[in-house]
């Protein structure tokens, strides 16, 4: 029920356990999840890879972190196969080049063929994919320009995506194809995660208040995403696609795994 965006709250009604108990086994599944998907995601043979970042915070937002002493705004880097519809890598930070050197560090040690590195234009990527891959990848950029958001409209409209006004692709690094530099897989991931986990639902109070259940949820997203959800997609689960598992788990099997 927490991998399928339940509340806290709601689970405790619907199955009449303790709120506490709820999010002590979350933090521990969550935990042990992260050290599943660090041990399985080796030696991958990925081809097209796209990066991308999603925002959410942490006892309140940034505006605020500074008068309540909160976390404030993270970031979670997200890299997929477009492909295999696989997450090889998360990591939780802030959207700053420590933590874009650090997820890109960590995807090139996973994969084991060059790849075709996709990401947005944030100028933190350029620096960190040299350091990563070296001379041993083809990155591309894509760069989208939105239109204002008319704040007079209704608010149906205004919580409504802006509109999408142009779109940039460059060349990086190595010879990428052009038709390939596109993040809009990894976006699509960017919204199965909102809809999957409710850490991330816009304008509720269900956001996270400390910062290591936080990341504990979102290992425990990607480890249910990786090997016990189908992908519509590929009609099995993304670590199938990839080689990774031969078969689909189920939700005690993952727990079961969680405490080995």
């Amino acid at each position: 029920m927490l991998a399928e965006d339940s509340s806290i709250r709601a689970i405790e009604r619907i199955t009449g356990v303790n709120r506490n108990t709820i999010m002590n086994l979350g933090v521990r599944v969550g935990e042990a999840c992260a050290k599943i998907l660090d041990a399985k995601m080796r030696n991958l043979s990925c081809r097209h890879i796209e990066v991308d970042e999603i925002w959410g915070f942490v006892g309140s937002k940034q505006k605020n972190a500074n008068r309540t002493g909160n976390h404030g705004d993270v970031w979670t880097f997200i890299a997929l196969d477009s492909e295999t519809k696989v997450v090889p890598t998360h990591l939780v930070g802030k959207r700053d080049s420590y933590h874009a050197k650090t997820l890109i560090g960590d995807l090139a040690q996973r994969l084991s063929d060059r790849i075709q590195l996709s990401s947005d234009g944030l100028e933190a990527y350029t620096d960190a994919v040299e350091r990563g891959f070296g001379a041993d990848v083809d990155y591309g950029q894509v760069v989208k320009t939105y239109g204002l958001v008319n704040l007079n409209k209704d608010a149906a409209s205004r919580y409504s995506p802006a509109e999408v006004v142009s779109i940039r692709k460059s060349v990086i690094a190595g010879e990428p194809e052009i038709c390939r530099i596109t993040t809009s897989h990894v976006e699509k991931q960017n919204h199965t995660v909102r809809m999957h986990c409710r850490r991330l639902t816009r304008l509720t109070n269900a956001f996270s208040k400390k910062l290591e259940n936080f990341k504990a949820a979102m290992a425990m997203h990607f480890a249910y995403y990786n090997f016990c959800k189908t992908h519509l997609a590929i009609r099995c689960t993304p670590a199938m696609e990839a080689g990774i598992e031969p078969s689909q788990w189920s939700i005690a099997e993952l727990v079961e795994r969680c405490g080995e």
